[in-house]
């Protein structure tokens, strides 16, 4: 399990980023359906467009948050 160890770490990382990546697109997504400037859309379609993306946002993160607990554990195994 040593040798996961990096790819783990780094995993996290990327996985934490595109979870940033997806709020901030929702977040930009939603409030161009909240102000109106997309015509051909109503605004509630901003709310479910940002409830897709906090749980997609809250998946990547809460994925990442296990790989960082899995290397934490591991690297507590490793001192042992």
């Amino acid at each position: 399990m040593h040798k996961y160890l990096f790819f783990l770490k780094c995993s996290s990382v990327v996985i934490k980023v595109a979870a940033w990546i997806f709020l901030f697109f929702g977040l930009v997504g939603s409030i161009s359906l909240f102000s109106g400037k997309l015509p051909d859309n109503p605004r509630w379609m901003g709310f479910l467009t940002l409830a897709f993306y906090l749980f997609i946002f809250f998946f990547f993160f809460l994925v990442a948050k296990m790989a960082d607990i899995l290397s934490g554990i591991i690297k507590t195994e490793r001192k042992d």
